[in-house]
């Protein structure tokens, strides 16, 4: 008999954005297994080029976390602030923000490229086709270890900058930070919009 936190359908519809996590490290075992799920998700052309950097240095993670901080301030409080007015994501943001280096542990996905990658965000290789399905695998896999995790771009926005603090070479590039460690609060149910909202038949 499966628990709920091995239940697939259970997983995928209580995996919400956990930002608030304990400083507690993760054993390495269990930081291998959220790696290994992401490398079972598809890549184009099974070209497996996915590649995962695992951030647990205390001054790596502070470099990561500035970078961060400027973004989420420019998102936050910015004169085209695109933040929903939603005063719970924004506390839980701000959270994130102010203790960003002291989460155990940041999963940082890449692709590695044979040529200069399309600077756009068009579907395609180009513009991590090839990352998400891993990422989300690695989301779910946390989701089953009971650990808490969120998807998070912010980091990344001086790209120049984290790759430098990254160390990466020309042809590898980052693409989202997942914050991940165990939750100081209780996993939940989502909140999404109901099926006739969002589907469409045959056409538009």
């Amino acid at each position: 008999m499966t628990s709920k936190a091995t239940d697939l359908s259970y997983v995928i519809h209580h995996t919400r954005a956990m930002r608030r996590l304990k400083p507690d490290p993760i054993p390495e075992d269990v930081l291998l297994k959220l790696i290994d799920a992401a490398n079972q998700g598809p890549t184009g052309s099974n070209k497996q080029n996915a590649r995962w950097i695992v951030v647990r240095d205390d001054e790596q993670r502070q470099k990561l976390a500035d970078l961060n901080r400027k973004a989420v301030d420019t998102y936050i409080d910015g004169p085209r602030s695109s933040l929903p007015s939603r005063d719970g994501i924004v506390r839980a943001v701000k959270w994130q923000r102010d203790h960003f280096h002291e989460i155990p542990a940041l999963l940082i996905p890449c692709l590695m490229f044979e040529d200069n990658p399309v600077d756009t965000w068009q579907a395609g290789a180009g513009s991590g086709g090839s990352i998400w399905p891993g990422v989300q695998n690695v989301l779910l896999m946390a989701r089953s270890l009971g650990l808490g995790a969120a998807l998070t771009t912010l980091g990344l926005s001086d790209r120049p900058a984290a790759k430098a603090v990254l160390g990466l070479p020309d042809l590898v590039e980052p693409y989202a930070i997942l914050p991940v460690g165990y939750p100081t609060g209780k996993f939940g149910s989502l909140t999404r919009l109901p099926l006739e909202e969002v589907i469409h038949y045959d056409r538009w």
